[in-house]
């Protein structure tokens, strides 16, 4: 008997599990799964078979073998909902092999790296936010609460209190599977919520958010509402972001916190080691390179920028640049213990941005890059040139120029791999042009109200 199968086997048991759901992702993040009884074990241990074109961005044509997805036993936990269910995360198999299409073979493959060449391991911890809605009598999306409508929600406690019930449903069941949520409150726009939970271990921080956001949306539809994750569904709202806070460790040291290390260094006074500013710095360097992975789809590049929306403020990077307690940069270190990446949205795809991320990281602790002096200034009052002057570029304005900065980088070439037939960043780049191609050959209504009497 294998060890997946003993172990699968045991939980269920002890569980009164009757079905397992075997889930993946695709290069979206978007969760995939089929729902298998424990009757049939067998194809919860071999793996459930899919249609690989069928999903999505998965390398395949519709000529392609069968995907298997093979279940990773230690991912194994209850759904919170449903007695009788629990929820293996897979690894996709093609013919007996690893599918090197697969966003959590990729990260896994970095990781595994990292502590075999390093003896490090990289910890994550993630500001998910999103947008509770609902249609209205029309069909149009509004925000759910009909009450949410100040100007200035960000944590306004009757907005909070009238989603209660909601709020705490979420909050029990992420406390039940351990991911010790410890806020939840009302975010910048209207109808926006963000529930914070503990960080840990990049591969379990990135198969919690996959599950939570599955979570947020299942719990939601319950309540009669619709969650969405996307980068800005508003133009005149605050769109949503997924900060990602990250470090490297050694056993039970973080080697960015200076307070408590070996090193006595401050090079630039934020309290990070001389290794956290050297990640940093290649976190800057490499920003608009893994632009198209931290800022994956057309909708992105519409919550990045300066405009305001009716809250005042934007919370959203428009440059590479990194500060202290300053939320106008790209990267901000409130504490000095660990990068807040706020750059990195609502549409990412964990496993992929975590590898890319540790990719920019590592590049510039290999070469010891400096940062720089932190940067001081709102960003967000500073004029454009006055900005290009201090050296600071912007980020990408378009999927498409930041899908061109990611086809035929080297380092994201090799932090994400090549599949055997092309390298998956030269693959995820051909896939995010094709994607804007098709938004941008869309006429819409705001064309028209604008041009159909210009000329």
């Amino acid at each position: 008997m294998s060890k997946t199968r003993e172990i699968l086997e045991a939980r269920a048991a002890e569980d009164n599990i009757e079905f397992f759901m075997t889930m993946f992702v695709d290069m979206h993040g978007r969760p995939c799964a089929k729902l298998v009884p424990v009757s049939a074990m067998d194809v919860v241990c071999e793996g459930a078979g899919f249609a690989g074109f069928a999903v999505g961005p998965m390398g395949q044509s519709p000529a392609g073998p069968d995907m298997i997805a093979d279940p990773d036993a230690n991912s194994y936990f209850k759904l919170p909902w449903r007695d009788g269910v629990a929820v293996v995360m897979c690894d996709i198999k093609v013919e007996g092999k690893p599918w090197p299409y697969t966003p959590r073979i990729i990260l896994g493959n970095a990781l595994k790296k990292l502590e075999e060449e390093r003896g490090m391991k990289l910890m994550v911890g993630v500001e998910a936010e999103y947008h509770l809605l609902k249609r209205d009598e029309t069909g149009k999306l509004v925000v759910a609460d009909s009450l949410d409508t100040l100007d200035y929600p960000c944590y306004d406690a009757r907005g909070l209190t009238r989603m209660f019930d909601y709020l705490s449903t979420i909050s029990k069941y992420m406390n039940g599977l351990g991911y010790e949520n410890y806020a939840n409150d009302h975010e910048d726009s209207n109808g926006q919520f963000e529930q914070n939970f503990k960080y840990a271990e990049a591969m379990t921080t990135a198969d919690r958010l996959i599950f939570f956001r599955y979570m947020v949306n299942t719990v939601a539809h319950s309540f009669g509402m619709l969650a969405t994750f996307m980068p800005k569904p508003f133009h005149d709202l605050t769109g949503n972001g997924l900060h990602m806070n990250t470090s490297l460790w050694k056993g039970d040291e973080n080697l960015f916190q200076l307070a408590g290390s070996k090193s006595g260094k401050d090079d630039h006074g934020l309290g990070l080691t001389s290794l956290g500013y050297n990640f940093c710095g290649g976190v800057l360097e490499h920003a608009r390179v893994m632009s198209a992975v931290t800022n994956p789809i057309v909708n992105s590049y519409k919550r990045m920028g300066v405009s305001a929306p009716n809250s005042g403020a934007t919370w959203a990077p428009a440059y590479v640049a990194y500060g202290a307690n300053n939320r106008t940069q790209m990267v901000r270190i409130s504490e000095g213990n660990r990068l807040e990446i706020r750059s990195v949205d609502g549409a990412a795809n964990p496993y992929l941005t975590f590898a890319a991320v540790l990719a920019a990281g590592l590049d510039g602790v290999d070469k010891k890059t400096d940062p720089g002096s932190p940067n001081t200034d709102n960003l967000y009052e500073l004029h454009p040139d006055a900005v290009a002057a201090k050296g600071i570029y912007p980020m990408p304005p378009t999927l498409l120029h930041a899908a061109e900065n990611l086809m035929g980088n080297e380092l994201m070439q090799k932090a994400l791999g090549h599949t055997g037939k092309e390298f998956y960043s030269d693959y995820m780049a051909k896939v995010k042009m094709e994607e804007f191609t098709k938004w941008h050959s869309q006429v819409g209504d705001i064309e028209r109200t604008n041009y159909l009497n210009l000329s």
